[in-house]
Order: structure tokens, then C-alpha cells, then sequence
């Protein structure tokens, strides 16, 4: 689907991210993002693809750090390297995308910015092609305008933020009129009940120069600090330059720093079919699962053994036995075994590992 411009869009896959809650298969040399978990190709991989052809990979762009320069270029070898910007520390996603942004205007004035995270998983691409072109129209009608993405809640989720719609703008975007923290059960299903809420999702539409002047407005320090690199960008030393300006960048999400404060910020609702990623437990929401309820990636047998998620390989086969309502993942140096229900336990696994002084097997 061809997506009829006023001005261009490149893509920005943000890909800085630990993806701890995937521990022992996501690691520091290659976290969630550069996993296979639902096919052949890496998450970010499929984020790349899912804008292909209609935003070539010389319109692409990824933010990552700079320990995953190498590991980057090898999954998405067909975006330009000078479109590879690696952060020298994590300062999350308003420094992200102020880098971006800076970086795509000093090259094209009167860009737009599709920005999108590595590690999502969603479908079919015509769908999110089709919502694309629909904030770019809206970004079009009003240039000072900032595009988000909502999902429609399928179940009351406690571990998104979410958006409350407002009046329609044309035939495509409602204003954001609230942006809610993540809530508490109840409120998640009185949310679900009044039918004018999204999932945030975190994929945004906007101009590049745009998004400049709004952090200007809310965030100037960032602000002053991504344009003190711009007369470096190409040049021998803008890594050396990037490494002394980017850590003293303040640590806060582009929600935080500019879309919970903006009077210009519209949604548009997601046709597409959405899912984070988030954990394990997404595993069973993207695969199919047997007659137990257990959902299996590798070799598994199992005796009086069900609602797991299972994965091992082929070669190394995982038996059970009076096993309910766990998360079993086996990896050649590192075993999980989990309660399903406090899978966000993991993240203080890794923790302890490093702690402890196990910094190999993270």
C-alpha cells in the first residue's frame, strides 16, 4: 500500500532495551529484540519489515546502544550505518528520540518520524500500513500535531498506561483528552466499561522538527543538548561527541517529557493486531497451545503437567511431572523454572546474578 506523502516518513525502531523478563534466553549480547520468537526472523527484524517496501531502508533508522552496534548491523544489514545511532548510556525514550529526530531533520527538513518500538509483535502489515497513513493525514492537516497509536483493551490490564479519547478529528484521529497511569484491576475494567479508552502502545506519528519544538517547550535542557551534536552528525568525531553530551541528557520517557504536557497530541485507533511482548506469557497469546493448556516451543513431555509455557530445543528434551501453572525455559547455560503468576520475578533473577558476581550468564 502505497502511502501518498506531503512529506516523507522514516522509521525510527527503537531497540535500547534489557528484555530482562526474557532471562535466560534474552541476554546483554542479545536481548529480546534479537530473538526469534514466532518465526524466522528477530523482533526486530519484523519491525523492519513490517514498513517494507513503502519506507525504504534508506528512510529506516534504528537508536540502540552501543554495545549492540555489531549484533544490529548483522539482523538489519540493509539500513545505512550512519542510521544506526547508538546511544553511549540509557537515558530512555525522550533522548531517543530527540537524537532521531535531530539526525533525520539535518538530513531531510520536512520529515515525518514513524517511531516504533524493536520488540512488538503485530499484524497483518496492510493494517498497519493502513494506520500509518491515517496519523501521517493527520500530521499533514496540522504539522504542529503529535500522532499516538491506540489499542483497543481486549482484557483490563493492569501493565499498560492508557489513553482516553476525546472529540474526533476527521474520519481517522480522536484528541487525547487523559493519559492514565497504569491502573489498578477495577479501575482497568471500568476503563474496558466506558469504551472510550486505549492501550498506549507506544508508536507515534509526528514531524521530526516538531518534535524538536515540543521538547524545546517542556524539555529544554534536552533539548539544548541534542542540538549541540547536530554540527557533529557525519563528521569523525560525533561518536566521541555523543559519548560527552548524551549521558548528561535527563533520564525520562517521551509520555513524561512532552505528550502528557502537549494541547496538540491526537490518537488514532489501532486496526492492528497488537502485542508487547512483555514476558514469557506472551508466549501462549502468539502460539498455539495442546489439550493441557501448555504451550511448547521445543521437545517436551509431560505426565499430569498443564497451563505451562514451556521452551527448550530440539535436542534437549524437558519432562514433567505434577507440574501446574509454571514457566520452564532451558537454555544451554541457564535454567528458569517460575510460578507463571509472579513471572515478573525474573527481573530480580538477574539481579541476584549480578549481584552475586554471575555476570556470564547475563
Amino acid at each position: 500500500m502505497a502511502i501518498q506523502e506531503k512529506s516523507m516518513i522514516h522509521a525510527v525502531i527503537m531497540a535500547g532495551g534489557s528484555g530482562t523478563r526474557f532471562w535466560p534466553l534474552s541476554r546483554r549480547a542479545e536481548p529480546k529484540q534479537f530473538l526469534r520468537l514466532t518465526g524466522e526472523r528477530s523482533l526486530i527484524q519484523m519491525a523492519f519489515d513490517r514498513c517494507q517496501p513503502w519506507i525504504p531502508a534508506d528512510r529506516s533508522w534504528v537508536v540502540t546502544n552501543e554495545r549492540l552496534s555489531h549484533t544490529t548491523h548483522h539482523h538489519l544489514p540493509e539500513i545505512p550505518q550512519n542510521h544506526v545511532l547508538l546511544e553511549p548510556c540509557a537515558r530512555n525514550t525522550a533522548p531517543c528520540v530527540a537524537l532521531a529526530a535531530a539526525c533525520i531533520a539535518e538530513e531531510d527538513p520536512d520529515a515525518k518520524m514513524l517511531v516504533m518500538p524493536a520488540d512488538h509483535v503485530i499484524g497483518p502489515p496492510e493494517e498497519f500500513q493502513k494506520a500509518v497513513e491515517n496519523a501521517a493525514s493527520l500530521v499533514d492537516e496540522d504539522p504542529q500535531r503529535l500522532v499516538l497509536f491506540g489499542v483497543p483493551p481486549t482484557y483490563p490490564s493492569t501493565g499498560f498506561g492508557y489513553i482516553e479519547r476525546g472529540d474526533q478529528i476527521g474520519q481517522s484521529g480522536y484528541q487525547v483528552s487523559s493519559f492514565r497511569e497504569k491502573p489498578n484491576r477495577e479501575t482497568a475494567e471500568d476503563y474496558i466499561r466506558q469504551g472510550t479508552f486505549y492501550w498506549n502502545c507506544g508508536i507515534f506519528v509526528w514531524k521530526a522538527s516538531q518534535i524538536l519544538e515540543s521538547i524545546k517547550q517542556h524539555e529544554p535542557k534536552i533539548y539544548e543538548h541534542t542540538m549541540s551534536l547536530v554540527s557533529h552528525i557525519g563528521n569523525d568525531d560525533w561518536q566521541e561527541q555523543l559519548a560527552l553530551t548524551f549521558p548528561k541528557m535527563k533520564s525520562i520517557s517521551i509520555d513524561y517529557a512532552v505528550l502528557e504536557r502537549d494541547h496538540h497530541i491526537a490518537v488514532v485507533e489501532a486496526p492492528f493486531d497488537w502485542d508487547d511482548v512483555g514476558s514469557w506469557t506472551a508466549m501462549e497469546r502468539l502460539k498455539k497451545h495442546d489439550e493441557n493448556h501448555n504451550t511448547v516451543i521445543g521437545t517436551h513431555v509431560g505426565v499430569d503437567t498443564s497451563n505451562c509455557i514451556i521452551r527448550s530445543t530440539d535436542d534437549h528434551v524437558i519432562g514433567t511431572i505434577g507440574i501446574n501453572n509454571c514457566i520452564i525455559v532451558h537454555t544451554p547455560d541457564g535454567t528458569l523454572v517460575a510460578d507463571r503468576h509472579d513471572e515478573n520475578a525474573v527481573r530480580q533473577i538477574v539481579e541476584l546474578l549480578e549481584e552475586h558476581g554471575h555476570e556470564r550468564f547475563l
